[in-house]
């Protein structure tokens, strides 16, 4: 059963990273295999040899010689199966909720228009000053609200300043290294970062610590050397500038909503509660503020009309709980329930503590985020939390933060390597080969110097 369960998984994986040949969306590859294996889990669940309990961090002693069924509260495979199941949906629904939080919020920032704001601080006509502005604000604001929404917005402000797609590309490449590599230091600024924050394998502070130098030198050197590139040098002529859309309370709610997030490592820190608590108290306010703000824009000659309305039509809070990226969110349950899978049976574990004892640790890890740049990195990530011993590697061990960085950097050197690329690739029409020929090196040299400055200054 353990070959079926791999080869579920094997098939599952190529149809997530074959997504746009297959005009198939990976969330319903990554569905369908963590529902399979699971199944395969339960079915082949008497013939099972090992077990690993995850909440320990240790193989099951006796898995083997347990019985199906226990009686009277006695130990048994069903239990072990039924423990490890729930807490596997446990933890994963720890970092879902987090997830939509931090979505909802950024939502309820667009709503009112917010990130407009940042639009008003760009005033140039040269690209090389628009490139370093742009780079700049990527790596700051992935930090904060996460690399995807980050490029989502800059490439947004971009179509605002430049008309020319085959200038703006050049722009949106270096955005994808800069978001990644901002992502990389803050447990707030990837997926993959998230999951290690709150799978207590790192904290706030010693990530931001040991990572925001090697972060930052993965986005300046590659911005420096492009700024020199053909591409990025003379002037270009801004769009007509076009205010009649923004909110009078725009600016406000961008600084609420990003300070509110800001503020969840804080309250993690203080209270020692899990990070979705602290996010969703986080929502609360924004949307508390969002609701109070949205009522005095409504004139009293609208008050009939709007009693004609349900409250949740003009809702900002439900409006953008119905903008969030809900496939996103269900493919990560499906990815990281699925790697749960192969943990539980042990796999994951005796795979990697073969590994630690043929290569160099630190060596896995570069050749993991080289491996990012092809296959998702999170369930590489989610991979790696299970196979190195916590009594080994305990928190905030250097191992968990070069993991951090090479699977949150090393996804720019392919543009499919990272949800940033992926959707840049979507939203400019970037070719798979132009970036490949343009913007690759660039972020290999920047993966390489930023993993070169951590490995010889923090370990």
């Amino acid at each position: 059963m353990e070959i079926a369960i791999l080869i579920i998984f094997i098939l599952g994986y190529l149809g997530i990273t074959l997504e746009h040949s297959l005009k198939i969306d990976k969330l319903i590859p990554a569905l369908l295999m963590m529902a399979l294996a699971w199944a395969c889990v339960a079915f082949g669940l008497d013939n099972f040899t090992t077990w690993f309990d995850s909440s320990s961090h240790h193989m099951v002693e006796g898995f083997k010689s347990l019985p199906l069924d226990g009686h009277h509260g006695e130990m048994s495979k069903m239990a072990w199966f039924e423990g490890t199941l729930l807490h596997h949906f446990g933890k994963t629904c720890e970092i879902l909720i987090f997830l939509v939080g931090a979505m909802t919020i950024v939502e309820i920032i667009d709503h009112f228009n917010g990130f407009s704001t940042i639009k008003r601080y760009i005033s140039t006509n040269k690209k090389k000053k628009l490139l370093w502005i742009v780079c700049i604000l990527a790596f700051i604001l992935s930090a904060i609200i996460d690399n995807l929404t980050a490029t989502i917005v800059l490439i947004t402000i971009l179509r605002k300043l430049i008309n020319d797609n085959k200038t703006r590309i050049w722009f949106a490449g270096l955005i994808i290294i800069a978001a990644n590599a901002g992502g990389a230091w803050s447990p707030i600024g990837d997926v993959t970062t998230t999951m290690l924050w709150m799978g207590d394998k790192v904290t706030a502070l010693k990530l931001a610590e040991y990572l925001i130098v090697p972060s930052l030198i993965c986005m300046i050197l590659p911005t420096l050397i492009a700024s020199f590139l053909p591409a990025f040098k003379g002037e270009f002529t801004p769009t007509k500038d076009d205010s009649s859309n923004d909110n009078p309370f725009g600016p406000t709610m961008l600084y609420i909503g990003l300070g509110m997030i800001v503020f969840v490592p804080i309250f993690k820190t203080v209270t020692h509660l899990p990070p979705y608590v602290g996010m969703m108290l986080s929502l609360g306010i924004v949307s508390l503020i969002a609701e109070v703000v949205s009522n005095r824009q409504f004139s009293l000659t609208n008050v009939a009309e709007e009693v004609e309305h349900s409250s949740h039509d003009s809702s900002p809070t439900f409006k953008a709980l119905g903008k969030i990226e809900m496939p996103s969110i269900l493919f990560f349950l499906g990815i990281l329930m699925t790697v749960a899978a192969l943990e539980s049976l042990g796999m994951i574990f005796m795979f990697g503590q073969s590994v630690q004892n043929s290569i160099d640790n630190d060596l896995f890890v570069m050749l993991l985020g080289g491996g990012s740049a092809v296959i998702d990195n999170v369930p590489l990530v989610a991979a790696s939390m299970g196979m190195f011993d916590m009594s080994t590697f305990p928190v905030d061990d250097h191992i968990w933060h070069f993991i951090a960085y090479a699977a949150g950097t090393g996804g720019s050197m392919l543009i499919i390597g990272s949800a940033a690329g992926v959707v840049a690739m979507g939203m400019e029409k970037i070719s798979f080969f132009w970036y490949l020929k343009k913007i690759a090196w660039l972020a290999l040299i920047g993966y390489l110097a930023g993993a070169a400055v951590y490995y010889f200054f923090f370990t």
